[in-house]
């Protein structure tokens, strides 16, 4: 077996196992909390340039399958877990975790503490690390992952989005258009779309209003995807251009704190962030409370319990995080727009917030 070294930059060091592809990676080391759905997030783009570690101890017991990929590859820079199945078993696998793992290029880690190194995380907040099975020298190590980007000021959408714009047919009876920005969009968002009669067209992330605007859209839709924020001033002054023509708008995750930046809100880098399946929001409007997928490492800097007024009118925070009272949705009262924080496509994750796409298609079907 081959040894692997992971070592974070404030010195932490943690010695293992090579697990997948064998070499050396970087980025910014976040805990993930779901027991199941490892496939859908080592495919979701909004761990592009991440290291993600696996909280749930035993992984790969499914396998991987041919029907799970939210896109075309694997996005994380390297994947951490404590106990790799020896053998999968599933009557939908297709393969071994590790050896697609091997098979993409990722770079991972097996047989360390991963519960001490989530706590530690927990403690000291997301940081950078590096993995390496062919330079075990820690202080070697060390010196290139604080040499290493960070993810404050990462503006990483154009290194996620599609080439060229394509589109994802309504299933059964076409009843409205959706023009959806690509900033790491999953495919299940739009299959979500699908099964409510919604033609989608996804677009690169640097595309103009005009460039959706020529295929007729019902509303608009900003994805979710990686990165810092602050830096997407592009898809800001899109979402503003949007409003102001009174299309109907939904953003998810990434493209909630886009929305937000439109209507004149701050964000800023949690912590620790919120990743996994199991996390309790509060719909305001309705009074529940979700159990909910989460992925995001920065959030909305908006006030929770009034009206605010923007460029744009009157909005207020529709949804928020129980466990640190962190925005996760924004609702607009005079332009038709909303967004969530969280993901209502639930690949992996439970199907509280499902609603949220017949809310978009009810809010397509008032303004029209």
């Amino acid at each position: 077996m081959t040894k692997a070294q992971l070592v974070l930059e404030d010195g932490r060091i943690f010695t293992g196992d090579a697990y997948g592809a064998t070499g050396e990676t970087f980025g910014e080391a976040v805990f993930t909390t779901g027991m199941t759905g490892y496939q859908e997030t080592l495919t979701d783009p909004s761990y592009h340039r991440q290291v993600v570690v696996q909280t749930a101890p035993q992984i790969g017991n499914t396998g991987v399958n041919d029907e799970d990929d939210e896109s075309s590859r694997m996005w994380v820079a390297g994947y951490v877990v404590r106990d790799p199945a020896r053998r999968p078993s599933n009557w939908r696998s297709t393969g071994d975790l590790g050896e697609r793992l091997a098979a993409e290029g990722v770079v991972g880690i097996s047989g360390i503490d991963t519960r001490a190194l989530t706590r530690h995380l927990r403690s000291r907040g997301a940081m950078r690390v590096g993995i390496s099975s062919v330079d075990l020298d820690p202080q070697s190590l060390l010196e290139r992952v604080k040499a290493s980007p960070q993810m404050v000021g990462a503006d990483l959408s154009a290194e996620v989005t599609t080439s060229s714009r394509y589109t994802v047919e309504a299933v059964g009876e076409h009843r409205y258009t959706v023009a959806a920005l690509d900033l790491g969009i999953k495919r299940n968002v739009s299959q979500r779309l699908a099964a409510r009669g919604v033609t989608t067209h996804v677009f690169p992330a640097s595309s103009s209003i005009e460039e959706l605007l020529a295929v007729s859209p019902d509303a608009v839709f900003f994805s979710p995807g990686p990165g810092d924020p602050a830096t997407a001033d592009g898809p800001v002054a899109l979402a503003q251009e949007v409003m102001r023509r009174q299309k109907p708008l939904f953003g998810i995750c990434f493209g909630s704190q886009i929305l937000g930046r439109a209507l004149g809100f701050g964000t800023y880098k949690l912590g620790y962030g919120h990743r996994g399946i199991n996390q309790p929001v509060l719909d305001k409007t309705t009074g529940k409370v979700e159990v909910t997928s989460h992925n995001h490492g920065f959030a909305v800097d908006a006030p929770l319990n009034t009206v605010i007024d923007t460029e744009f009118g009157g909005v207020e925070v529709s949804h928020v995080c129980l466990n640190d009272n962190v925005v996760e949705g924004l609702r607009g009262l005079e332009v038709p727009a909303f967004t969530v924080q969280y993901h209502p496509e639930a690949a992996a994750g439970p199907h509280d917030a499902d609603y949220l796409f017949d809310r978009f298609v009810e809010l397509v079907e008032k303004k029209g």
